[in-house]
């Protein structure tokens, strides 16, 4: 049984040594590298050989999806899954679009998380089931895209911006 060396990439210790400890305890994979934000990723990656990146969206410093992206520059074939506490109707298809092989939502069982790391390992694609049927749905019903869904990742940003009551001033900077 080949083993599945994972990197964890949140910002949050106690996310990260969770992880970590469930992980380890199965039998095929093991955490082989911890990083708390985008830098520490990427250097960890420049230096060591990972099977899977398992990526929160919210980190300090640098916006998820942009880390994705540098992550999809230097390793374009390494698997991330994301991991992240915003819920998947808002953000999956865009991180599936900028590159990630799946996307949980924190609010997922452990259990699909394992199920997600060795599907991704395999190159496959990975999505929850709550996913699914809303993709399933709205493929039936022959919807069209929210209009979110359709900006790209820095008109996104600039829009989140103003939502949070960012001025433009600052905004610039």
């Amino acid at each position: 049984m080949k083993m599945i060396n994972v990197l964890v990439v949140d910002d949050h210790t106690i996310i990260r040594k969770g992880i970590h400890l469930a992980l380890n305890e199965t039998l095929d994979m093991r955490v082989t590298g911890e990083a708390k934000n985008g830098d520490e990723a990427i250097d960890l990656i420049n230096r060591s050989t990972f099977d899977v990146v398992v990526l929160d969206l919210n980190l300090p410093n640098e916006d998820g999806i942009e880390i994705l992206k540098k992550i999809k520059a230097i390793r374009p074939s390494l698997p991330v899954v994301i991991l992240s506490m915003y819920p998947e109707s808002e953000y999956a298809v865009r991180c599936i679009k900028n590159g990630a092989s799946g996307y949980l939502n924190k609010e997922n069982a452990l259990k699909e998380l394992i199920l997600a790391i060795r599907q991704v390992s395999t190159g496959k694609r990975f999505v929850s089931s709550d996913l699914a049927m809303q993709l399933a749905d709205s493929l039936a019903n022959n919807r069209h895209e929210l209009p979110h869904q359709t900006l790209s990742q820095r008109e996104y940003q600039v829009v989140c911006l103003i939502a949070s009551g960012k001025k433009l001033s600052d905004m610039a900077d």
